[in-house]
């Protein structure tokens, strides 16, 4: 049996009976579009992360989007981020008619190097947008001091951070507003597309909830600004309430995971991950670094193990952002982090045969190179 990075079918019969439930409470309600179960979702997600409000979208990459928008980024202007992410938030900034700027990250916790954003600031800049990567913090006072200094707010993606902390504060909770993506892969994933925008600004979350349904205040009423058709669907919203109230054992689950890794690897000459000082790891994927990752990927599908690498290709060298104006060796700790990382099977069902698996099998290959 081939082994993947991701697999939800374990969880899915440990939790069959309950997301079957979930969806089947949905279909007796009556209510399929923005009723009970995301009135629900909304206000137990928005507890979770310690803010007063949450808006359920359709998915993450319009949370970014939407969530741009609430902020009143547009046309012409500049947000600050990294090239060593998910396309989708370049996309999401693309998609409000702005232009991404990037940072490079550090080496050693493939997150946005703050030192840098300070030089990257315009007059044109209307957003700091941090990504919480592979489920770890961005190092955050700095980058607040800097939304204060120059009165630009703070979108917060936090796709791979769901329960994620940073000296204490949770992934979410530290910027003007926050993304989420529920996409199955996630520490908290949906059975389908599904995200969030959270935010303790009333104004904003009035935003949002017209944005998400073509800028109406009232179903069928009056359009008061364009916007979009991005609701979070009633059945997804019923199984995230279901898992929300299982989140931290999912956590708890990937980090024994990771342990196992750290302890197994530890001798090897694999850059291992690990949290940085003041923050609490959720390990959404467990990234690895290698010089010669290529030829342990290609070596490991003799063992039929399929692992994953995020990513290869660092967004400001892809064809479609050549606009963007970043030349090769522009961003050189992304550009080289993308020919070396890529991640082991990491999620809270997974086997301890199917990781000894894995972990014998790396250990065999690291041996012949």
């Amino acid at each position: 049996m081939t082994t993947l990075v991701w697999d939800f079918s374990a969880e899915y019969e440990k939790e069959r009976d309950d997301i079957l439930d979930a969806v089947d409470t949905v279909f007796r309600s009556g209510n399929l579009i923005l009723g009970k179960s995301v009135q629900g979702f909304e206000s137990e997600f928005a507890a979770y992360n310690g803010v007063s409000h949450a808006v359920g979208l359709d998915n993450g990459t319009n949370a970014v989007k939407l969530g741009l928008q609430a902020l009143g980024v547009g046309p012409g202007d500049e947000v600050i981020t990294v090239s060593n992410t998910a396309a989708p938030t370049v996309l999401a900034i693309d998609g409000v008619g702005a232009k991404a700027v990037f940072v490079d990250v550090h080496a050693d916790t493939y997150l946005m190097d703050v030192e840098q954003v300070a030089a990257a600031i315009t007059p044109r800049t209307r957003a700091l947008l941090p990504v919480h990567l592979f489920g770890q913090c961005v190092d955050m006072a700095p980058l607040e001091a800097l939304s204060e200094q120059y009165g630009v707010p703070i979108l917060e993606d936090c796709a791979q951070a769901h329960g994620a902390r940073h000296h204490g504060r949770i992934a979410g909770s530290m910027g003007k507003a926050a993304a989420f993506s529920f996409y199955p892969t996630k520490v908290l994933g949906a059975y389908g597309d599904a995200g969030a925008v959270v935010t303790d600004d009333d104004e904003i979350a009035a935003n949002l909830r017209r944005l998400r349904y073509y800028g109406m205040e009232k179903t069928y009423y009056v359009v008061q600004t364009p916007g979009h058709n991005s609701r979070l669907d009633e059945v997804q919203a019923e199984i995230l309430r279901r898992k929300l109230g299982r989140l931290d054992q999912y956590v708890a689950g990937r980090r024994a995971v990771a342990q196992r890794y750290a302890e197994a690897l530890a001798d090897t000459d694999l850059v291992l991950p690990g949290p940085v000082a003041g923050n609490e790891h959720v390990y959404y994927v467990y990234v690895v670094r290698h010089p010669e990752r290529d030829r342990i990927i290609e070596a490991l599908k003799a063992y039929d193990i399929v692992l994953n690498i995020s990513y290869p290709w660092p967004v400001h060298t892809m064809t479609g952002f050549a606009g963007l104006g970043y030349g090769k060796g522009s961003l050189p700790v992304t550009e080289k982090l993308a020919g070396e990382i890529f991640s082991l099977p990491m999620y809270p069902s997974l086997s301890r045969d199917v990781q000894d698996k894995v972990i014998s099998a790396l250990r065999e290959v690291l041996r012949t190179l």
